[in-house]
């Protein structure tokens, strides 16, 4: 078992923008409100459809979805198999 200290989801969140700020050496981002929006909801989308081994009926309970959203956000996503 991992000793690693567990952080909330939140703070995984504020990291990875830090890191793109610094990326972005001094420039200001555009629209980066959608942009996370959009890149956290894919990336969680991939994994929650992982889990579930593809079943979107599973999937959409585990992200409390309806099924047809579910299937329009992975098709917007492009994450259909």
């Amino acid at each position: 078992m991992s000793h690693e200290v567990k952080l909330p989801l939140s703070e995984y969140v504020m990291i990875t923008v830090q890191r793109y700020f610094d990326h972005l050496e001094g420039d200001l981002p555009k629209d980066l409100h959608a942009l996370v929006l959009m890149e956290v909801e894919k990336g969680l989308f991939k994994v929650v459809m992982e889990r579930a081994r593809g079943n979107q009926c599973l999937a959409s309970k585990m992200l409390g979805l309806a099924r047809n959203t579910l299937r329009s956000k992975l098709e917007k996503y492009q994450l259909f198999d």
